[in-house]
């Protein structure tokens, strides 16, 4: 079953990250897997555009199904093992309508934490603005403080969408591990920090956890000056 699958990817990207997590949760290891190198642009190369014209990752195919998407992919090993592993969807529409939001929520967070991460990997030089590296940390610190309140209405020990792990906790703890990472100071998203402190052992995440983060725990401190 799993070894009909292909996906190629990228260490520390949280796409390919939250596909390799919802492999693990649907236990499908042993799928194949090609770690792809984004300094050479070996994501670019002519196998991926021949799957993917965005010539980007995560690349997915199970079979003659290709899926590049991650919230695709992720919401297509679900619908298609279901029955395998751990549950990621409810039935209930209530509870489901909170994970798909949490799920598409996500971006948010994603996009403002690199707006200020990377702002000088995206921006060219001649057109950096002190002003608006400070804007794009403000709307960051707002957004974190959002999310820590949702965390603090579950109530302690919850995951992102209640008391049981589900596609939520899949497509966003990518996201969330870059903050202690990258030194973001934790009075900005104490429950934040709860969170990743109770999921980064997990066993979905620890197999699939960046091997350049492994050879490399600490990284750079792009979130100290928040």
């Amino acid at each position: 079953m799993a070894q009909n699958m292909m996906l190629y990817w990228g260490s520390g990207s949280p796409p390919c990250w939250r596909v390799m997590i919802a492999l693990e949760e649907k236990m499908l290891q042993g799928y194949k897997h090609k770690l792809l190198s984004f300094e050479k642009n070996e994501h670019k190369c002519e196998e991926v555009k021949a799957l993917n014209p965005r010539a980007q990752v995560p690349t997915f195919k199970h079979g003659d199904i290709v899926v590049n998407e991650s919230l695709a992919a992720c919401l297509y090993l679900e619908s298609a093992f279901k029955s395998h592993g751990t549950r990621l969807i409810p039935d209930d529409p209530t509870e489901q309508a909170l994970v798909y939001q949490r799920m598409f929520e996500t971006n948010n967070l994603q996009q403002k934490m690199y707006d200020v991460a990377f702002y000088e990997y995206y921006v060219p030089e001649g057109e950096r603005l002190e002003s608006a590296l400070k804007r794009n940390k403000e709307s960051l610190v707002t957004e974190l403080k959002l999310w820590d309140g949702y965390l603090e209405k579950m109530g302690k020990g919850s995951y992102l969408a209640g008391k049981s792990f589900t596609m939520a906790d899949v497509v966003c703890f990518p996201v969330i591990a870059y903050f202690p990472r990258l030194h973001c100071p934790r009075e900005h998203c104490p429950r934040l920090m709860e969170y990743y402190e109770m999921l980064k052992d997990r066993p979905s995440i620890k197999a699939s956890w960046p091997p350049h983060w492994l050879e490399k725990p600490e990284g750079p401190d792009m979130l100290k000056n928040l």
